[in-house]
C-alpha cells in the first residue's frame, strides 16, 4: 500500500538515484575460480529504467563498487549519471543534485543497507527495498514490496511514473497491437 504522502513526493520527482548491490542485483556476487566477476540484473527493472526515463525523469546510479559490469548494465540501459567508487552515496547524491540544479525534494534514492542510509534520508523521497537492512526499512519513506535485484527497481519506476500520471502513457503503445 502506498500512501498519500509517498504518493505526493513521488509527483516532485526528476531524477531516481540506485545503489547497485542488493538494489539492481540481488545482492551476491558470483566469483569464478579465475576471479572473474558476475551479477544478475532484472529485465523488467532495466525497462521500467527506460520507460521513466523516456517520460522525463532521469536515473543515476551511485555505487560503491567499481565494475565494468555495472558500466556496460548503465550504458545498456542510457543512464549518463553513473557514479562508481564512491562510498560516501551522500556526497556523490548531493555532487550530482548540485549539477543538475535540483533540490533534494526533486530526487528519489533507492538503496538496501547502511552505506545508503544517508542518502535515503536527504532524498526527497527515500526508499527501501523489501530485503533492505531493518534500520532502511524502518527509516525509509517508502518500502518496495519486492526484494532489490527481483523487481523493485520496476516497482518504484511504475510508482513515480503513476504519480506523475505518466503510466498510462508510458503503456499505450504496448496496447496499440
Amino acid at each position: 500500500m502506498i500512501s498519500c504522502r509517498v504518493k505526493e513526493k513521488a509527483q516532485h520527482i526528476k531524477l531516481l538515484a540506485l545503489d547497485v548491490d542488493g538494489v539492481l542485483t540481488d545482492g551476491r556476487l558470483y566469483f569464478s575460480e579465475a576471479g572473474d566477476e558476475s551479477k544478475t540484473f532484472d529485465t523488467q527493472d532495466g525497462h521500467g529504467i527506460k520507460m521513466l526515463q523516456a517520460a522525463g525523469v532521469q536515473v543515476a546510479i551511485i555505487t560503491g563498487r567499481t565494475t565494468e559490469l555495472v558500466q556496460r548494465r548503465a550504458r545498456n540501459l542510457g543512464i549518463v549519471h553513473l557514479q562508481q567508487g564512491r562510498e560516501d552515496k551522500l556526497v556523490a547524491l548531493t555532487e550530482l543534485i548540485g549539477t543538475l540544479g535540483l533540490s533534494r525534494d526533486e530526487v528519489a534514492y533507492v538503496g538496501d543497507d547502511w552505506p545508503d542510509l544517508p542518502a535515503i534520508l536527504a532524498a526527497g523521497l527515500g526508499i527501501a527495498v523489501a530485503n533492505a537492512h531493518q534500520e532502511l526499512r524502518q527509516r525509509a519513506d517508502h518500502v518496495t514490496t519486492l526484494g532489490g535485484g527481483r523487481g523493485a527497481v520496476r516497482e518504484v519506476c511504475d510508482l513515480l511514473l503513476m504519480a506523475q500520471g505518466r503510466y498510462d502513457d508510458a503503456l499505450a503503445p504496448y496496447l496499440a497491437h
